[in-house]
């Protein structure tokens, strides 16, 4: 899942550090794919280091019973199979398409039905020490943590989360996670039949897409 749907799970905790550990995950493989660390069983004597750990363990249980769960095998492969005539000539890998668009549909349609305010999420990252997450980032064996803060940093001040609520800026933010791993991994004519695709395949799930937030929450519990 993507940051905004780990973050529904946790919308009502009042802890800035957990927030924060439930999307870090994917906010040090966005910073440097190469930073691979593992904190799960890690105890510190600080609370707020282990509420940044109680946090990441909920991302990875998130993350778990979602690519587990039939909803993301079924309309996975359905985005894969839609959007693979739409980008023929690209580099980008049909799977890899079909896995983060189904994410960033979901996140649009958390953001769009008012399920979450994106504000509170930012809110959040923005009452974290920096000191706090070094001491964490440090704790879980990472040497070099600049590369990470300069993303972070960016990452809070540019708020581009807020572009999933608008429908048609969704091919642009896969466009964008794509480039992380292809140069130039759409044509404008990709994009535009892109877009068609994800609008239609948005108001598919709209009827039911919380039935995997219902789903995953009762394996929580």
């Amino acid at each position: 899942m993507n940051f905004l749907s780990h973050y529904y799970f946790d919308r009502h905790v009042n802890n800035c550090y957990h927030i924060l550990g439930t999307v870090l995950p994917d906010l040090l493989k966005n910073a440097d794919k190469s930073i691979i660390l593992h904190p799960e069983k890690l105890h510190h004597t600080n609370d707020d280091i282990n509420s940044i750990i109680a946090g990441w363990n909920k991302h990875l249980a998130v993350d778990r019973y979602f690519h587990s769960s039939e909803f993301f095998a079924t309309h996975s492969h359905q985005l894969k199979k839609q959007l693979m005539p739409a980008i023929e000539g690209s580099p980008v890998k049909p799977f890899f398409l079909g896995h983060v668009a189904l994410e960033l549909i979901i996140d649009n349609l958390l953001l769009t039905t008012g399920k979450i305010q994106v504000n509170d999420f930012y809110a959040h990252l923005e009452g974290c020490k920096t000191e706090v997450i070094a001491e964490f980032l440090a704790f879980s064996g990472l040497k070099d943590d600049r590369t990470f803060f300069k993303f972070f940093d960016d990452f809070k001040s540019s708020q581009y989360l807020h572009t999933y609520a608008e429908t048609h800026q969704i091919a642009y933010a896969l466009k964008r996670i794509c480039m992380r791993v292809w140069q130039n991994p759409f044509t404008p004519q990709h994009e535009a039949q892109m877009n068609d695709i994800l609008d239609e395949y948005r108001n598919l799930l709209f009827s039911n897409f919380m039935s995997i937030f219902t789903e995953i929450e009762a394996k929580l519990d």
